[in-house]
């Protein structure tokens, strides 16, 4: 008979899924109520960024990401989110001072297209393209640069073997001048 161990159950995490929501949705509230209207910023939280919009009518949102997440991407988001949300619901449905507990069904959409801020947003793009650019521009310089030294190098050899070979010759021609043909 053999003895099986006891399956070992997972530790804990610091935070389940309730209190990161939790934590977001209290964040979220305090961060709107202390902005303007009009106005967008990003806080600094623990070791996240949160992005907020407050148009001038009221309706915020706020995007919550890490630190390398590009900021004028997550603006552009919130722009886009908040636009289409006051498009397709009526104002009247907005809630007070509480996150919208309507189902806004283009909001998924949004959020898996932006998690690449690459793909989703075409500045983003163009800027890692030239990243990419300036990268292998900064490494063709360098061989062009390490070609040149060797071309130099060359050069200065060449040099040297014409001025050998025009020695060689000479002290050659003296040696043959003594001796006559007959």
């Amino acid at each position: 008979m053999t003895r099986s161990r006891p399956a070992l159950e997972p530790k804990c995490h610091a935070f389940s899924w309730l209190s990161v929501q939790e934590f977001m949705t209290f964040t979220s509230q305090l961060i709107v109520e202390r902005s303007a209207k009009g106005s967008r910023a990003s806080v600094k939280e623990q070791e996240y960024l949160c992005h907020v919009y407050v148009r001038n009518d009221s309706l915020a949102g706020v995007v919550i990401a890490d630190s390398e997440y590009p900021s004028r991407v997550a603006f552009t988001l919130l722009e886009k989110v908040l636009d289409e949300f006051s498009k397709q619901v009526d104002r009247i449905e907005w809630p007070i001072g509480s996150p919208a507990s309507i189902h806004y069904t283009a909001l998924d959409g949004h959020l898996s297209r932006y998690q690449n801020p690459r793909e989703a947003d075409p500045m983003t793009k163009v800027q890692a393209e030239l990243d990419e650019t300036k990268i292998i521009l900064h490494n063709t310089m360098e061989s062009l640069l390490e070609r040149g030294e060797k071309l130099d190098d060359l050069v200065s050899k060449s040099e040297v073997l014409g001025t050998q070979s025009k020695a060689f010759y000479k002290t050659a021609r003296k040696q043959n001048s003594c001796c006559a043909i007959m």
